[in-house]
Formats: C-alpha cells, sequence, structure tokens
C-alpha cells in the first residue's frame, strides 16, 4: 500500500509519469527457470518469443498518476490497463530484452529509452527509469518506473542527424575534390614572425625560404572526400594522407608562398590556379578556392579548400595557344607569330638578325600531276627538316604557302652560313630517306641576310628575299641531275 497522504499526493501530481508496480509474479518465475537450469536469460528468451510475453503478464500495475493518464491519452486507469497492449507494441521487443536481463542479474534500478504509444495512436519516445523499492528486494512486489516523454528531444536529434547527415552526403558526394584542414598552427607562426617586428614579409620569406616549408609541414588534413581520392588515385583516405608530399610538390611551394602573403594580408577567401600531382605522378592542373570558415577566424583551425581539375581546359587553352602561333600541317610557327618575332626583334634585337628566305622548288607540279595530298606530305617533309636546324630563340616559320623563313637573333653572316649548310645536310638526309621509298624530292631556294643594330630589318628581309629568288631562278636554270641546295 503507498505510504501517507502527503506521500500520495506527491505520488499523484509528480509533473512526471509514474506507474507503481507489483513484479513479484516475474520474480517467481524467474525462479523457477534458475532451478531448472537456465543461465543465460537473454538466449533463453530469444528462442522462443513467447517467454516474453510471459514475462509482461507477469507485471501487475498497482496505481499510475495523473501525468500518466495525460501522457498516454487514458480516462482512467482503468481504462489504460486494459488496454496496454496498445501501449507496449512494436519497437519493444529490444528495450524489454535489456529490461528483464538487467533483472535476471540482480540490477534493481537502472534506466532504459524505448518506444511506447498513446491510446490515440501517437508515438511516444520515453525515458524509462525502474527501481524495486526499498525493502522490497527480496519479493519484487513494489516497483516504481518513471517514464519521460523525450520525444521533442529525439526528434530534434533526429533532425540534426538528419542534417547532419545530409552535409557529409554532399561533402563525400561532391563533384570536385574537398580538403577540411587545421591552420592553427600557421596562424601561431605568422603570429611569431609579427611579434619580431616583421613588417615587410614578401622580404622575410626571400631571406628565410625554408619557412614556406614549415608552414606546409604544419598544415593539418581532418578530412578529405570521395572525389579527391579518385582525382588523385588514392585507394583511401589513408593512403592519400602518407602521401602527400607526392601530390604537393615542385611548383607547389611557390603557389603556397603566395597564399601565405595573403593570409598575412587577412585574405582568409581566396582562389588560385596551382599545379599538384596524382600520385601516380602525372600534373593535375587545379583551380583552388580557400576559405577559413567564419566561425573559425580566430585560430583558422577549420578550412575548406575546394580543387576543380582544369587540366583539360589547361590543354585545350595549351591548344588554342598553339593554334594562334603555329602552321597545323608542318608543325613550325605560323606568319602571326613570324609577324610579330620581326616587330619584336626590330625594337629589341639581339642585334645582329640574320634571316633565311626559303621557297620550296616544285610544289604546284607535284600538286597539279600527284594530288595534294602528295604536296601535303612534302610540305610535312619541309616541316619536318626546318624543325630541327635551328634551336631556340631562333625559330623556323612558314610564311605562305611555299614559303618559309628562318629567324636568327643573335646571329652574324657566319652563323647564318653555318645554318644554311646545316638545312643542306638535313635535307640531303630527308631525301636519302623518303625518296627510297617512293617520296618525291624535297628542294628549298634559299637567300640569307644579316641586318646590324641601326640598320632596317625590314631591308634585310628583302634582301633575303631577292637572294631566294637568285636562288631559285638558278634551281629551274640547272639540270635536274645537278641541282642542289647551293
Amino acid at each position: 500500500m503507498l505510504p501517507s497522504d502527503d506521500h500520495r499526493s506527491m505520488f499523484d501530481l509528480a509533473p512526471v509519469s509514474l506507474w507503481l508496480e507489483d513484479w513479484s509474479g516475474l520474480k517467481a518465475l524467474f525462479d523457477r527457470w534458475r532451478a531448472e537450469g537456465v543461465d543465460d536469460i537473454r538466449a533463453h528468451l530469444k528462442a522462443d518469443p513467447a517467454r516474453v510475453a510471459l514475462c509482461m503478464a507477469e507485471l501487475k500495475v498497482v496505481q499510475v498518476n495523473r501525468q500518466t493518464l495525460r501522457l498516454l491519452g487514458a480516462a482512467s486507469q482503468e481504462e489504460l490497463v486494459g488496454r496496454l497492449g496498445e501501449v507496449f507494441r512494436d519497437e519493444m521487443a529490444e528495450p524489454v530484452l535489456y529490461e528483464l536481463t538487467q533483472l535476471w542479474h540482480g540490477n534493481l534500478d537502472f534506466d532504459n529509452q524505448t518506444v511506447n504509444y498513446s491510446l490515440d495512436g501517437r508515438r511516444l519516445d520515453v525515458h524509462v527509469r525502474i527501481r524495486v523499492l526499498p525493502g522490497h528486494e527480496a519479493r519484487w512486489d513494489r516497483v516504481l518506473v518513471s517514464v519521460d516523454d523525450i520525444s521533442e528531444r529525439v526528434r530534434a536529434e533526429a533532425a540534426r542527424d538528419a542534417t547532419a547527415n545530409y552535409a557529409r552526403g554532399l561533402f563525400e558526394r561532391s563533384p570536385v575534390s574537398l580538403w577540411v584542414e587545421d591552420f592553427s598552427a600557421i596562424k601561431q607562426l605568422l603570429a611569431g614572425v609579427r611579434a619580431q617586428g616583421i613588417q615587410d614579409f614578401g622580404t622575410f620569406l626571400k631571406v628565410h625560404p625554408d619557412f614556406v616549408n614549415r608552414c606546409m609541414q604544419e598544415i593539418r588534413v581532418l578530412d578529405v572526400n570521395e572525389e579527391t581520392l579518385r582525382m588523385f588515385g588514392a585507394t583511401d583516405k589513408q593512403h592519400l594522407l602518407r602521401n602527400l608530399p607526392h601530390i604537393f610538390r615542385d611548383e607547389m611551394e611557390d603557389s603556397f608562398a603566395e597564399q601565405l602573403r595573403d593570409l598575412w594580408d587577412g585574405k582568409t577567401l581566396q582562389q588560385r590556379e596551382v599545379l599538384n600531382y596524382s600520385l601516380g605522378g602525372e600534373p593535375i592542373h587545379i583551380y583552388m578556392q580557400f576559405a577559413v570558415l567564419q566561425e573559425h577566424l580566430d585560430q583558422w583551425d577549420l578550412v575548406l579548400i575546394s580543387l576543380v581539375d582544369i587540366t583539360a581546359r589547361k590543354r585545350a587553352e595549351a591548344y588554342l595557344e598553339y593554334l594562334g602561333t603555329h602552321d597545323v600541317l608542318t608543325k613550325l610557327r605560323n606568319r602571326t607569330y613570324y609577324s610579330e618575332e620581326i616587330k619584336r626583334l626590330a625594337r629589341k634585337g639581339p642585334w645582329p638578325v640574320s634571316v633565311l628566305a626559303i621557297d620550296m622548288n616544285g610544289l604546284k607540279r607535284v600538286n597539279d600531276e600527284v594530288g595534294h595530298a602528295a604536296g601535303d606530305a612534302l610540305l610535312r617533309r619541309a616541316g619536318e627538316v626546318l624543325s630541327k636546324v635551328v634551336d631556340a630563340p631562333s625559330c623556323a616559320a612558314r610564311v605562305g604557302g611555299d614559303e618559309f623563313a628562318v629567324l636568327m637573333p643573335g646571329t652574324d653572316e657566319r652563323g647564318a652560313a653555318a645554318t644554311r649548310e646545316r638545312l643542306q645536310s638535313l635535307l640531303d638526309m630527308n631525301n636519302q630517306f623518303y625518296v627510297g621509298t617512293s617520296g618525291h624530292h624535297l628542294s628549298f631556294a634559299v637567300g640569307a641576310a644579316t641586318c646590324q643594330s641601326g640598320e632596317s630589318l625590314e631591308a634585310a628581309l628583302q634582301r633575303a628575299d631577292r637572294a631566294m629568288y637568285v636562288d631559285k631562278a638558278r634551281h629551274y636554270d640547272t639540270p635536274a641531275g645537278q641541282r642542289s641546295l647551293a
């Protein structure tokens, strides 16, 4: 029976759901099972679900308080007891096993989280505290059960977990490489430099280049996503983190020095193009965006970095740039590049500047008699020869259909003559190879000129052209069996 009227009122008016129950029948059932040799109660109950139902049938409700009736939507204790099957159902199986196991092992004061249902069908997440009252440990005939409705908290936690899982999913499955890093040690290093009175950080880095490498070693990578592993060819995150020096190397030190200068100037949002390497050694051109998260600006302990692979774009840009300055057929420089180079050399030299004006002999005849495919093959051979005649800063260019030029800055008449001789030698070797395989004979008419400082480069080009036409006339006046470059 309940204690005094005051205690009875406290029980009835308590703001949490309270149940006073008689579990003596359960105690007697457990004693009988022990006598029958049961030692693993959990295995015993799982072997036959009817045994759990048998245990539950032995739990007798003595009294519940008003909050219990309000919580479960019951008009009276009698209605509640008559409909307990609607309250304790579905997800309760595992929590009940836990509670019965605790009691079996003599734990008479414990708590648990489970699910109940109100009589109108509402799901209730509840925190249950079970205690066999003092003085009743031998028979379990008075057990106090408190039930706290934590549905709102559970829903909030579920919403939080769903948001976290959603954010995690976005992070992991982002189509760009994402890195979460800790730059707090770098912030401390920069603060240490400021404490020394350093104001010109750029000069400091030039005097202490090892500082950049020291800062790179202090970066802590906290997490990366799946696209990062794919981009850099890593099998897993540990594989990637163990091999970071293979990814961030060579040009990366200069890029990171720029990043440090921006951080010194307070730029915690940055973007730049950098060059990284896959673990297989292939270069990857990267567009990097760097951001210290707003809530972590004081410490820089949470930095988000996104890396977009722009290698294909870089290759396309390089190819477009190549097309802008090269002839596609011969792979030599084109007329646009040649014209700009003439202007540059006319302004700056270096002097003297020599030029070879070159015209192919017989291209029209090959086109007319055999076809333009054969003529194109001959032009490609011209490109093969002329590309090997000089090295930078000199260059060979196709300036017209069958017209070529070789520009040689810093080269005098003797150098020009030596280049012309080299051209002859390469031409002879090319003809020996191709004519022996049913190719056509490749022949050039060549004129040379040299321009000294203070002279007109345009005038030198005209002299080279005139000399080339003289050589071409000599070519066609010479019997076929006696023709040569000279």
